[in-house]
């Protein structure tokens, strides 16, 4: 469906230590940087990226954007909420758990970034 996503940080250091974390969490390798200072993790065909904005404006959040993480299992997405709030993101939302919708049950979990960019771990439990 998408090609990679790219989020811009206040200081790519402290995030790509926090993405290592989280990411890591959910089984992907630490992220890189390229020659322009951006940091890629590669992971199951998808590409995640992080930046300091290239227009040399402060890096802001989405307002109503949420960039989801697919994960194994409830203990997955538990490490990695663990591991979000351990290296610099804040949890929001509900505490980590198991939410009903017309399409099914699910758990998941949702962090903020250290630059405010809202994030979710979801798991579908087989139905």
């Amino acid at each position: 469906m998408f090609s990679h996503v790219m989020v811009g940080a206040h200081d790519v250091d402290q995030s790509k230590a926090f993405y290592d974390a989280v990411l890591g969490a959910l089984g992907a390798k630490p992220g890189f940087a390229d020659d322009k200072g951006r940091v890629i993790y590669v992971h199951e065909n998808a590409m995640f990226m992080i930046t300091s904005p290239i227009n040399g404006e402060p890096a802001t959040h989405a307002n109503g954007g949420t960039i989801g993480f697919g994960a194994m299992s409830p203990d997955q997405i538990d490490a990695w909420h663990a591991a979000g709030v351990a290296n610099g993101g804040t949890t929001c939302e509900n505490a980590p758990g198991y939410r009903e919708a017309p399409f099914g049950k699910y758990y998941l979990a949702y962090l903020r970034d250290p630059a405010g960019n809202k994030l979710c771990a979801l798991h579908r439990p087989e139905q």
